[in-house]
């Protein structure tokens, strides 16, 4: 990135990327992955920034569409540089990752950062042996021989609750249910013990059964190796069980970024209020049906101008039409609590207190 890349914005203002080197173990700034198609330039994550510690895990929810996923691609490198431009900085232990050479990053890959995808039967091979693709994920970085890799693939697989891990070692993603898969998917993404996990809807089409024991699974490997977790999810539960702090993304930007505690009991933006409402809960009678979020995510190549959210905002016409044409920039509303918002601070607070908090 150029010196006047890293001090300017859209808008004129300084970056978070002038602000020299990073204070966090994994410290992204100003992160922009755009894909040139022929409708036009989709902007699936738009000026993302946020920062994690080793030993935390950071849940990173919104609708499909928000930029989850492209964002996490975009910290492990594996966007296709020829359809895809990625610009920002990404630190990850004091080593910047954006335009770094494609064997570095295979490099990092597995021993520093590891994916758990959302779908470990396309994400692992269908013609190798789950114990092959750990065994070659693990020789990547550890000089030992194929028996040392294989002994350590059959422990994985035992960690990570496998049945005859002895025996599964030689079967086929097919042959292992869904649950096992993704098990096995775990086993694969921490064989070397990195230091960065992200976790791409990582219970997705599970039962709650399998659900809790990989959830479980994640928190007890993660207090082991003290790794820094990203949990990308739709599921406010699965974030309120397993995250420390919560992203909330809307058309490719952070609009919140809070503590767990915050975010759910005193989130300060609208569409975190509209996540909220559309959660079912089970620990008390709901007198009132759930809220959904009126409207539909926005198309990412003709994203509305001012607040993406604009249009779907039941409290935009209290803004004196800032809503329209003036995008809210995240800033710190309190300690450790951003959002990005016209309303002013007070009134988002009188409408959480007296019109959303007593219907959830």
């Amino acid at each position: 990135m150029t010196d006047k890349r890293r001090a300017e914005l859209t808008d004129g203002t300084v970056s978070d990327s002038a602000a020299g080197a990073p204070t966090a173990f994994l410290e992204v700034r100003d992160l922009r992955v755009h894909f040139p198609t022929d409708d036009g330039l989709v902007k699936s994550v738009d000026g993302l920034s946020f920062k994690l510690e080793r030993g935390r895990t950071l849940g990173i929810v919104g609708e499909s569409g928000s930029g989850k996923s492209v964002s996490s691609m975009a910290i492990m490198g594996l966007h296709n540089r020829r359809n895809s431009k990625v610009s920002g900085e990404i630190w990850l232990n004091g080593e910047e990752l954006v335009g770094l050479s494609p064997e570095r990053v295979r490099q990092l890959r597995g021993k520093h950062m590891a994916m758990i995808f959302q779908d470990p039967l396309s994400a692992m091979h269908p013609f190798y042996t789950v114990g092959h693709q750990i065994v070659e994920a693990y020789r990547v970085h550890n000089d030992v021989s194929k028996q040392v890799a294989r002994k350590h693939a059959i422990d994985m697989l035992g960690r990570v609750g496998i049945p005859k891990p002895d025996k599964r070692v030689d079967d086929y993603p097919h042959q292992f249910s869904g649950g096992m898969r993704q098990r096995a998917m775990i086993a694969m993404a921490l064989s070397c013990d990195p230091e960065l996990l992200i976790a791409d809807e990582p219970t997705t089409a599970l039962d709650v059964t399998v659900q809790a024991q990989i959830l479980d699974l994640i928190r007890d490997l993660q207090q082991e190796f003290n790794s820094a977790i990203i949990m990308i999810t739709h599921d406010l539960g699965v974030v309120a069980e397993l995250s420390d702090d919560i992203l909330v993304m809307y058309a490719g930007r952070s609009v919140e970024q809070a503590s767990v505690e915050d975010a759910f009991h005193r989130p300060l933006h609208p569409y975190t209020w509209g996540l909220l409402g559309s959660m079912p809960r089970l620990d008390r009678d709901r007198t009132e049906r759930l809220m959904p979020i009126k409207g539909t995510p926005p198309s990412l190549i003709n994203v509305p101008s001012g607040c993406a959210f604009n249009p779907r905002c039941a409290y935009r016409d209290l803004n004196g039409g800032k809503s329209e044409t003036d995008r809210p920039e995240l800033v710190e509303v309190e300690p450790g609590h951003k959002a990005a918002c016209h309303l002013p601070l007070d009134r988002r607070r009188e409408i959480w207190d007296t019109e959303i908090r007593p219907k959830l």
